[in-house]
């Protein structure tokens, strides 16, 4: 019998356990989430993205109506927490995010049911478990912020921007095991909205995190593509939380302004999780400092959670911005890697359809044009007026159909621009298409090559 089967049926025979307001063991927090799966099947799936350094499973649990397997239509959604050790507060809350979700869908209550209806969750309360075994509640200088190998994992993801700035690839070699982990995760499954959440401080940040010193940097930020969505969803979380958008700055440095922060602007820094999540796995992920003291007293959690609880929830349903559907090619049948972009958001590796040839772009209310490429088919480009999603629980559905290029006469005539087309899309393809099992150190090559021959052709 395996472990996990052995300890679900103990779980089972044994009586619920009502959730504390305290810091919980690794061990402890597994049993929790063992026994909330167990007890709710239909709405709750616990799943390993893999081991930590000293052996410790990365528990995952998704919620949703279909918690075991993606549905078209229906986006992907994740919460990360406990990246640094030391910062404890993130895995608090996201076991009472949880603790709430279930508890209020099993009441019935509408907000809860149209959300886990209409997105899946997947909630990571520890990426760092073994820094959390070894960290100490110090509020500020706390050790465990590192993992067992005394790595800061937000430092150990493949960096866009290091390669262009040192004229080189990024340094290959092996990345910590809890690193690994989640970069095999994104490529399991299509997120499209996320958060990291984090402790020292009360803000929410934004990317990029680094830069090269090109078209990016503005007034001393690093604005990504899509820097207005960014914006917003960082004022979606400060605004529904209880304080941090008053840009309270906990006593150590200058406020924030509407308890939001571009993080290149707050700090520059390599290797960060939400530069990586966005850059090549088109999830717009923000990194959210959720406490001034980065391991707070267990009194103060009942008042923690109730700060943030609305904000956790608020945010979730962003995952409803913009417009998603299906790109389907001159037979009807959905492809994968077709390439969805909008007009004025060049982003570094473009937005393509997974596997299902779903696609998903998070976008303001406006209007937009969009350009659609897949090999053996035509361009296509079509306007688009895209309203507010999130108060419907859902994105704006479009499908894109595509009609295949006429052998007989090849590209359309007067079609200049399909030669660089061609080079750039097989380009993107390597730095960014198959970002499954692509290095760092191939990645950042290509990233590099690509950016030279964007400046070019424009």
């Amino acid at each position: 019998m395996s472990t996990l089967l052995f300890l679900v049926l103990l779980l089972v025979l044994t009586p619920a356990w009502t959730l504390e307001f305290r810091y919980h063991s690794n061990r402890e927090m597994e049993k929790y989430l063992l026994q909330v799966n167990a007890s709710h099947p239909d709405i709750t799936h616990l799943y390993s993205i893999g081991r930590s350094v000293r052996g410790q499973q990365l528990w995952v649990l998704a919620l949703g109506a279909s918690p075991h397997r993606h549905t078209v239509g229906v986006p992907e959604f994740k919460y990360v927490a406990n990246m640094h050790g030391n910062e404890a507060l993130g895995r608090v809350l996201l076991l009472h995010l949880i603790d709430d979700l279930v508890r209020s869908y099993r009441n019935n209550e509408t907000w809860s049911v149209r959300l886990l209806r209409s997105v899946r969750v997947h909630v990571l309360p520890t990426m760092n478990p073994d820094g959390f075994d070894s960290s100490d509640t110090n509020c500020l200088y706390s050790q465990g912020r590192f993992n067992a190998n005394g790595v800061d994992l937000n430092r150990d993801f493949p960096d866009a921007f290091a390669g262009l700035k040192r004229r080189q690839p990024p340094a290959g070699g092996k990345r910590e095991a809890e690193t690994t982990a989640v970069m095999s995760w994104l490529q399991s499954e299509t997120f499209i909205l996320s958060a990291n959440l984090h402790g020292g401080a009360l803000v929410a940040s934004y990317p990029y995190d680094n830069s090269n010193g090109g078209h990016e940097l503005v007034g001393g930020a690093s604005l990504t593509p899509d820097d207005d969505v960014f914006l917003h969803l960082a004022k979606v979380y400060s605004y529904s939380h209880a304080s941090m958008h008053l840009g309270d700055h906990c006593g150590d440095g200058r406020p924030f302004l509407d308890g939001v922060t571009n993080g290149y602007l707050w700090y520059p820094l390599s290797g960060g999780m939400q530069d990586y999540n966005y850059v090549w796995g088109q999830c717009l992920d923000l990194t959210l400092e959720v406490s001034c003291c980065k391991f707070p007293p267990a009194a103060e959690l009942p008042a923690l959670w109730t700060e943030n609880r609305k904000a956790l929830l608020a945010f979730m349903q962003q995952v409803h911005l913009g417009v998603k559907g299906r790109v389907l090619d001159g037979s009807g049948l959905p492809v994968q890697n077709a390439v969805v972009e909008v007009k004025g958001r060049e982003n570094m590796c473009p937005f393509r359809t997974d596997r299902h040839g779903e696609y998903y772009r998070l976008l303001l209310p406006g209007n937009y044009s969009f350009t659609v490429t897949y090999p053996g088919h035509e361009l296509l480009t079509e306007a688009l007026s895209v309203p507010y999603g999130p108060e419907n629980y859902s994105a704006m559905t479009h499908d894109f159909f595509l009609r295949r290029v006429d052998m007989r006469t090849g590209v359309p005539p007067g079609d200049t621009t399909q030669s660089d087309t061609n080079r750039i899309s097989t380009l993107q393809e390597t730095a960014c298409g198959a970002a499954a099992g692509v290095t760092g150190r191939a990645c950042g090559a290509a990233l590099g090559l690509l950016v030279a021959l964007r400046s070019l052709i424009d």
